[in-house]
Formats: C-alpha cells, structure tokens, sequence
C-alpha cells in the first residue's frame, strides 16, 4: 500500500543517516569524550562541554568548507583535527588523530529505537534508500554495522556524487538511483533545512523528523511535514499496519 494524495503515489523513502537513523549527536559525545581523556586534551577546558562544543564548530566549519566543493571529504577530516589542535600536522598525523577519535566513536554507535519498528513497518509497502551528506566508505561500515544494510536498495553519499544536500542535484540523484520521480519519493531526514525544505524544493515529498520538539509548527503545506518520531511514518506515508487503515496527507 502506497500513500495516494492528490493523485501522487509515495513508492520509496530515502533516508538520512546521521541523527535520523543513527544517533550521531550522542555517539560523537560519548566518542569524543572519551577520546579527549585518552589524548589528555580536556585539561585546556573548563568542562567537557566546552571542548565537545569546540569540536562541533570545528566540525561544522569544515563541512561547510567539504560541502562548498572547497576541500575533499578526507581534507575536511584532516583540517578538523588541525584547527581543533591548533596545530600544523602531516596529513598522516591527523589521519592517525582522526582514526584513534574514531575507535572510541564506533563503541557508542547505535540506532534510535524507533528506526527497526518502523523499517519493520514499512518494508513491504516501500522501497526504500539512503542520501547522506558523507562518504560511502564511511556510511556504507556504519549501516553494516549496525545491521540495516540491507533494508536499502541504495546508498548514496555527497562525496561520491559530488553534490550535496540541501542541493536539488543530490535528491534527483536519489529519484534517479529509484528511477521514480521526486514526487513519488519521500525523504526523511533530521535538519529542517538540508533535509526538510531542500528535499521539498527538489520536488519529493519532504518529512522532517524533528525529535528535541525545539521547533514550532507542523510543517504542512509547500515545505516539510514535521513528525516527532519515526513511529508516525507508517500511518503518514499511508502504510498498512496492524492498527488500522491506511492514512493519508491531509
């Protein structure tokens, strides 16, 4: 059973990874913590905090950098840990840096525990698929890991395909992967802009999940339908499941 709005027929999701699927948010703290105590960094902050919120803006800053085509996916990676430290390492010290952060990271990852019911939920009624402003190297372990690789037909990240979210060229890439048009393809994913309103814009039908509740407003209408949790997916996206008929925008 497929979701029927307006005459428009949703046959697959493609979704995010980081913080839609994946608790990235929890892992990297819990990850990067731990790897700060081993490296005997925390001592040059006041609280763990400060250096977690020094890391994510270091982060974000050098995505913004990656995604602007400015640096390649392994340079952001590198020049992470270069800022972060504030000092000038060889590529194969803030590879060896990264890799070390890294080891720590994967012991935290886990799913949210609404993603398997709802994969469970819709695995019959959808096909389904993965867009990720990442690598594939990168997502592909990750998804294996964590053991929902193969609920996806396709996985596609920005550093392979050379464009990222919340460009129109990386949802089409997606349609094109499904070969279905954006208007018979949902897209779920975490931020409101990247994920909701860039997916909208493109054309596919646009879902926003938006777990903290921090944000106002449904999301109906043009732009993206906000849920709070991946156990509304089923009966928004007018899957069958055990209670009840099908749904269906209204």
């Amino acid at each position: 059973m497929t979701l029927r709005a307006g005459g428009t027929q949703v046959h697959a999701i493609v979704w995010d990874v980081d913080d839609t699927l994946f608790d990235y948010t929890s892992a990297d703290r819990a990850g990067m913590s731990a790897h700060l105590a081993a490296e005997g960094l925390l001592h040059g902050y006041g609280t763990v905090e400060q250096a977690l919120a020094h890391w994510r803006a270091v982060t974000d800053q050098q995505w913004a950098r990656f995604s602007a085509g400015e640096v390649s996916f392994e340079g952001q990676r590198r020049d992470r840990v270069r800022v972060f430290l504030g000092e000038e390492l060889t590529d194969a010290e803030a590879d060896a840096w990264f890799r070390r952060y890294v080891a720590h990271y994967e012991t935290t990852w886990s799913l949210f525990p609404d993603v398997l019911p709802a994969l469970d939920a819709l695995a019959t009624s959808h096909r389904h698929a993965v867009l990720s402003n990442s690598s594939l190297t990168v997502q592909d372990r990750k998804l294996r890991m964590l053991g929902v690789h193969d609920r996806f037909e396709a996985v596609l990240c920005a550093a392979e395909l050379g464009v990222s979210k919340p460009e129109a060229g990386a949802f089409l890439a997606a349609c094109e992967a499904l070969e279905l048009a954006p208007h018979q393809v949902a897209y779920v994913g975490d931020h409101p802009e990247i994920d909701g309103r860039g997916a909208a814009e493109a054309g596919l039908v646009s879902v926003w999940i938006d777990r903290s509740g921090a944000h106002t407003g449904d999301g109906a209408g043009t732009g993206p339908r906000r849920i709070a949790s991946l156990a509304e997916l089923p009966a928004l996206l007018g899957a069958d499941t055990r209670f009840g008929a099908p749904s269906t925008f209204r």
